[in-house]
């Protein structure tokens, strides 16, 4: 039906008095361009894009300079849309990853107007890296994620926080000391225990393995030869095409390739060690099991089947905490944003909107 159909229909049916054929018209206009921009989807994407006129734009890039126990460091943020009832900052993983693997979000996140926000942790992507290792810790981090909240003007009736992998360790800590700023919290593949990582994957997925390919990694670890070209193949072929990302690795997302080929391994090794077979790292002997309890906002835990951590353990999180969920990716990975990717993204989308509309 067009336009003017419509709008000839709106005045015949009008009262309309006929000393004001002018005004009246006008009226009818206006009504009928609010009825018309009412039902156009892209009006309503016209407030999440919007920005502030009288300010230069830069793409949503804000740096935070950020206080540390070394001195003073700037890190890398970058918002994208407006939502003020939604915003995410996404805490990437390895240790030692950019954002950069998270850019996934960005075909799923946006068409559901929901406000989320890139973070380069310090050390990593296009944040400052300084070459202490004594800043690579988890209570100084947890600190950094504090400050980045307060820049970004983040609080508890719109922050959602949401860990990937070592961002879930973050995401844990974070809520246990500063919940009172949180909505929501979302814990993806991340286990609560170095000691239970280190059980699951050296107990189970290991032995999973092919025994001559167990027999040959346990010769390069037991040289600590993990630099080994070889010792590198197999590690990649056998675990992390499977366990990582279900998916041969030349063929990975390509944001994922970038991410991994910018690690900051100086800060992997600290925290991880030199083998995603073993936590060697400051990692190994964290844990924070007795005091899941403690979280007490809606939190979404989420594992899979084919993740180098344990699924049950993440289900037993979501049961841990006061208010938990669980999703399970049948088909995924650790990298389940990619490799069960739909439904991955319809359980995150579906929990940030429960939560939105007090459901959770």
């Amino acid at each position: 039906m067009s336009s003017i159909f419509i709008l000839n229909k709106v005045m015949k049916k009008s009262i309309l008095p006929k000393c004001m054929p002018a005004m009246a018209m006008l009226c009818a206009i206006f009504l009928f361009s609010c009825f018309l921009s009412s039902c156009n989807p892209e009006s309503h994407n016209d407030a999440y894009y919007s920005n502030d006129t009288t300010e230069m734009q830069v793409g949503g890039v804000k740096i935070i300079p950020i206080e540390t126990p070394k001195g003073k460091f700037n890190v890398w943020t970058k918002r994208t849309g407006n939502n003020p009832k939604i915003k995410v900052l996404l805490l990437s993983g390895g240790p030692g990853l950019s954002h950069e693997y998270l850019e996934a979000f960005e075909s799923f996140f946006p068409k559901e107007g929901i406000e989320f926000f890139y973070y380069d942790q310090l050390g990593t992507g296009n944040s400052d890296q300084p070459k202490d290792a004594a800043l690579f810790d988890i209570p100084r981090s947890v600190e950094e994620v504090e400050q980045v909240r307060k820049a970004l003007n983040l609080n508890k009736d719109n922050f959602y926080l949401y860990g990937h992998s070592w961002g879930g360790i973050l995401a844990m800590e974070y809520a246990v000391k500063y919940q009172e700023h949180l909505k929501a919290l979302i814990v993806s593949n991340m286990d609560a225990s170095g000691k239970d990582y280190n059980d699951y994957v050296e107990n189970v997925l290991f032995k999973q393995l092919p025994p001559g390919v167990q027999d040959t990694l346990k010769q390069f670890e037991d040289k600590k030869d993990y630099k080994n070209p070889k010792y590198s193949t197999l590690l990649q072929d056998h675990f992390y095409a499977k366990y990582i990302c279900n998916m041969p690795m030349d063929i990975w997302p390509e944001p994922l390739l970038r991410a991994f080929s910018k690690i900051n391994e100086p800060y992997y090794n600290a925290m991880q060690g030199p083998s995603e077979l073993h936590l060697f790292g400051k990692i190994r002997d964290w844990d924070i099991k007795s005091r899941l309890p403690q979280i007490t906002v809606p939190t979404l835990t989420i594992g899979a089947k084919l993740d180098e951590m344990n699924p049950a353990h993440m289900k037993w999180i979501s049961e841990q905490v006061k208010n938990g969920q669980y999703l399970y990716c049948a088909n995924g990975s650790h990298l389940s944003m990619y490799d069960d990717q739909q439904f991955y993204m319809r359980g995150v989308i579906k929990f940030i909107k429960d939560i939105d509309r007090g459901k959770g």
